[in-house]
């Protein structure tokens, strides 16, 4: 018997040790050999334009550039639910940056998520979705970067509890999440929507905010694209299960994508405003493409709605509802929307929604309503914050007002709350 508990015991300790042994091999990575920073006639002056657009593409700034501090040099603290990480100093310093790294260890990086140094990168930089990205394009990022002014910038600690904070952990979470391979055309699919494809899963990497995570923060493959809070704001669905009352079709995407505004969705804010205004220098032709990928995720592009019949339902349910309610959230709409936002002549404007149209008003978290009405929208830069003026009741019952008057969706619960808590998260 004890012969037999020992020999078992044994067997144990042996596949643990393969199974260490595994992982420990997956995990181990070279250190790649540094080199001298290239001098920056080193590239074309046309590759560093490409990197330059593709850096905005990717909206790399909105990561790797904390408020207040140098472009691309780090620093800014990116919050998740395992603790505070720090995005790391994209300048070609030699010291705090990436000055002494080749293109290759710049390609690894990217493509499998491991430093120059050999140690794995935490996934909130979400190079399961740069692996899709060719070689071409990351040369010339490589190529940008390291032609910015070099910033010395001294790396903050992340603050990850015990043992998150061990870098060997990733090789676990590499083994059950991370699948990479190259990016394949679908050849039953036009360039339009190959090129969209490309760009939202690749470098723009678009489901790291729209897509739901499971507990170990990794997206869930199944739930692509079905919205999640970020940020404290909320990423909205952008398949069918969109709430919005009216489809988000090619023409809607391109519009919102190359101005940050729709006159039958609104106006960009927050974190995809950031997302707008690094699309500015990405030509016409890629924001077409990615409104038609979208459109086709979505369904918009096989949908048939009629647009002047919704517009006209939609403010004639406000009209009927604003006939009977006259609570303290009708009163303030009155005084501190209407002015802008009253479109009874059934002409919708871009920079002044309508709001029975809005996305926000319609979606399923209350977290972009909020944050526009306590901080203002600063995409065209026409409307004021109310957050000295309107209280925390107040603003949820002008919310609540405007979620039964201007949609057919359901309540929102504990607005007031919600209000509290994103009026701190600016602080």
């Amino acid at each position: 018997m004890i012969k037999k508990i020992v020999t078992g015991l044994l067997l144990m300790l042996a596949l643990l040790l393969v199974a260490a042994g595994l992982v420990a091999a997956w995990y181990w990575r070279p250190a790649l050999a540094p080199v001298n920073p290239p001098s920056a006639d080193a590239f074309s002056g046309q590759v560093v334009e490409q990197g330059r657009i593709l850096a905005g593409i990717g909206n790399c700034a909105a990561c790797h550039t904390a408020k207040g501090g140098a472009d691309y040099a780090g620093g800014r603290g990116i919050t998740t639910p395992f603790g505070t990480i720090y995005a790391g100093n994209l300048t070609p310093d030699t010291q705090t940056g990436i000055g002494r790294w080749s293109l290759a260890a710049f390609q690894r990086a990217m493509r499998e998520g491991v430093r120059r140094d050999g140690e794995h990168l935490y996934p909130v930089f979400p190079y399961a979705h740069f692996s899709l990205v060719n070689e071409a394009d990351l040369t010339a990022l490589y190529a940008y970067f390291m032609t910015r002014p070099p910033v010395y910038a001294a790396p903050q600690a992340n603050s990850l509890a015990f043992p998150l904070n061990l870098r060997a952990l990733q090789a676990g979470w590499k083994l059950l999440y991370f699948k990479p391979a190259p990016f394949q055309t679908n050849p039953a699919q036009g360039l339009d929507w190959n090129r969209g494809r490309y760009l939202a899963e690749g470098l723009a990497h678009c489901a790291s905010c729209h897509t739901p995570r499971n507990a170990l923060g990794a997206e869930i493959a199944s739930s692509a694209y079905l919205g999640r809070p970020v940020a404290h704001w909320y990423a909205p669905a952008l398949t069918s299960a969109n709430t919005a009352p009216l489809p988000w079709t090619a023409d809607e995407l391109y519009a919102f994508l190359r101005t940050g505004a729709t006159a039958l969705h609104g106006v960009a804010a927050g974190p995809m405003a950031q997302v707008v205004q690094g699309l500015q220098g990405a030509p016409d032709s890629d924001i077409r493409a990615l409104a038609v990928y979208f459109a086709d995720v979505s369904g918009a592009a096989r949908s048939k709605v009629d647009v002047e019949s919704v517009v006209k339902e939609g403010i004639a349910h406000s009209q009927k509802v604003s006939l009977v309610d006259n609570d303290r959230g009708a009163s303030l709409y009155v005084a501190a929307c209407a002015a802008c936002h009253s479109n009874s002549d059934g002409r919708p404007v871009a920079l002044r929604p309508e709001l029975s149209l809005n996305s926000a008003v319609s979606a399923p978290d209350p977290a972009n309503l909020i944050q526009v009405i306590l901080h203002g929208s600063h995409q065209a830069g026409l409307m004021p914050g109310f957050a000295q003026a309107l209280s925390d009741a107040d603003i949820a019952q002008l919310a609540a007002y405007l979620r039964r008057s201007r949609s057919h969706q359901p309540a929102w619960p504990e607005l007031e709350a919600a209000v509290a808590r994103l009026r701190a998260s600016s602080h």
